[in-house]
């Protein structure tokens, strides 16, 4: 039976070793319980199961289902890899902030515009300042509506140094 696209298989081949990663460690790890008492490795187990069959099912079809360029993989974009996992590593550090180098926690909304600018510079062709500041505003506020009033998380939505006044 030979590949009949490429790209499915390659991504049901990701998702089926990263559910099973998923659900190795949370079996491993966790203690599951039963489905009438739900253990903490519970929702972990089963969602790495979901994800192991999503995947088997995605290799399945790519082995039967012709693709009209046979779904071939292409060079990897490095540009928009770089920016989203830098935006995503930008974020986290300055969210928390990074006190082993000194780096203080900076809030929710300037960790949010960070992301959004360093996600939106992955196209070089279409990077607009007024879309990114829009965007950035849209989902600062969603996610302090969302985090911070409903469901009262604990997060610096400030920079420490202006929020300590």
């Amino acid at each position: 039976m030979s590949i009949k696209s490429q790209k499915d298989f390659v991504s049901g081949l990701m998702f089926t070793a990263v559910g099973a990663g998923f659900a190795w460690n949370s079996a491993l790890s966790y203690d599951i319980g039963t489905a009438s008492q739900m253990g903490p490795g519970y929702f972990p187990l089963v969602l790495g199961l979901v994800l192991v069959l999503l995947g088997g099912f995605i290799m399945f079809f790519s082995l039967v289902v012709e693709t009209p360029d046979g779904g071939v993989i292409g060079d990897i974009a490095w540009r928009p890899l770089i920016c989203i996992l830098g935006a995503n590593l930008l974020f986290g550090a300055l969210l928390g902030g990074m006190p082993s180098i000194g780096l203080p926690s900076f809030g929710l909304v300037v960790a949010i515009f960070a992301l959004t600018g360093v996600a939106l510079m992955a196209d070089a062709t279409s990077f607009n300042l007024r879309r990114m500041l829009v965007l950035s505003s849209i989902l600062a506020g969603g996610s302090y509506l969302v985090f911070i009033s409903l469901l009262n998380l604990q997060l610096p939505v400030w920079p420490a140094f202006i929020s300590g006044f």
